[in-house]
């Protein structure tokens, strides 16, 4: 019996559902054969009942040999009905359970980008139609408090970007007087470090918060001109750093939101200049990789073990494992890089550098083939 269960815990649905509907049937046509057979006799006996029991005797070969035919292709044509029924039993359970598959369609599908999206499930109102129900109620609350959580960073992150402004101002003022004391400087500069720091947290948490959100933009981009256009912007910063810069820039078409590809690859070489050696090196590629277009940034640096990668892209985390610690960043940028990637529905992937330093991929998925590219 433990053995039996085993074995239909294996099963899936559909085809336990098929069993079922199979072993039902062969049940049901054998007691049909059986009464088929008891019928067929008791019509022979009725018939010869009024023979004598010379012809009984001469007729119960006869008898016998109809019994065993009409057994035989009885059971013949149960088995073939039955084969037939098993494969209607199979089409029928995957029709029926067709409503499940959707549910587990869209659950997969789903993601906090896309909790708009519901069964919305037809037909009669049946448990599998109130199961949908259940499920497109429950991304309905889950939806809100998304979107409720990132209206939230969003208001609150303007809302501190004004005292932060007023306080930058009231401090530059200060510092600018002409009698201002060498101790009252001092302390102006770690004053202004510190809310210049706090400001680069603040637009962290706008940008991560405009990131969460599903995509608005969609255009056909080349990530090797956003990689381009990225080291431009800070080939001021790479120069004065004295690493060595190599690129390895190729085509790679993706569609997306061209602001925020372009974040994500200043997040990634950003990351690799705060986080670097003397006289290191950084490496930024842009092509195919695995087939798909895709944007890679290496830098020397510290040993990082592996364990610590997976930390690398939460929230205020950074390679030395503090929280608070570096006032280099505000901690957002590999959090960040990791929000555009899955609003695009790519991946990103990471891994420690021979000799020190960390290797950033990042893939998107394939666009679409343009139909004047065809021409």
């Amino acid at each position: 019996m433990d053995r039996v269960h085993r074995f239909t815990d294996n099963l899936s649905l559909r085809a336990r559902l098929t069993l079922i509907y199979g072993m039902l049937f062969f049940a049901a046509g054998s007691v049909l054969v059986l009464v088929n057979y008891l019928v067929v006799a008791l019509l022979l006996n009725a018939l010869l009942v009024e023979d004598s029991a010379a012809e009984l005797l001469a007729h119960s070969d006869l008898i016998e040999e109809v019994l065993n035919h009409v057994t035989r292709f009885s059971l013949l044509a149960l088995f073939l009905v039955g084969l037939l029924a098993v494969g209607l039993g199979y089409a029928v359970a995957g029709r029926a359970l067709s409503p499940l598959q959707k549910i587990t369609r869209i659950a997969r599908r789903l993601s906090e980008r896309s909790l708009h999206e519901r069964i919305a499930l037809s037909g009669p109102d049946d448990e599998i139609r109130e199961l949908a129900d259940t499920f497109d109620g429950m991304l309905e609350r889950l939806d809100h408090a998304f979107d409720g959580q990132r209206r939230f960073v969003a208001n609150a992150s303007h809302e501190l970007r004004t005292p932060l402004a007023i306080n930058r101002t009231l401090l530059e003022v200060a510092l600018s007087a002409p009698d201002v004391s060498a101790d009252l400087k001092t302390v102006g500069q770690t004053l202004m470090e510190t809310n210049a720091r706090h400001e680069r947290l603040i637009d962290g948490l706008l940008f991560l918060a405009k990131s969460d959100r599903e995509l608005e933009v969609r255009a056909r981009v080349d990530l090797e001109e956003v990689a381009g256009t990225v080291l431009s912007q800070l080939s001021g910063e790479i120069e004065g750093s004295g690493l060595t810069l190599r690129r390895d820039l190729r085509a790679a078409a993706v569609v997306g939101d061209p602001v925020l590809l372009e974040r994500l690859v200043a997040n990634l070489v950003e990351n690799a200049l705060k986080y670097n050696v003397e006289e290191g090196e950084i490496t930024v590629r842009s092509g195919l990789y695995e087939g798909m277009p895709a944007v890679q940034v290496e830098n020397s640096g510290k040993v990082i073990p592996a364990y610590e990668i997976e930390g690398l892209f939460e929230p205020f985390r950074r390679g030395t494992g503090d929280r608070v610690g570096s006032g280099r960043s505000a901690g957002l940028g590999m959090s960040i890089v990791r929000s555009v990637v899955r609003a695009h529905e790519g991946s990103v992937t990471a891994w420690p550098r021979a000799g020190g330093g960390l290797v950033v991929t990042v893939c998107l998925p394939t666009p679409p083939t343009d139909p004047a590219d065809r021409r």
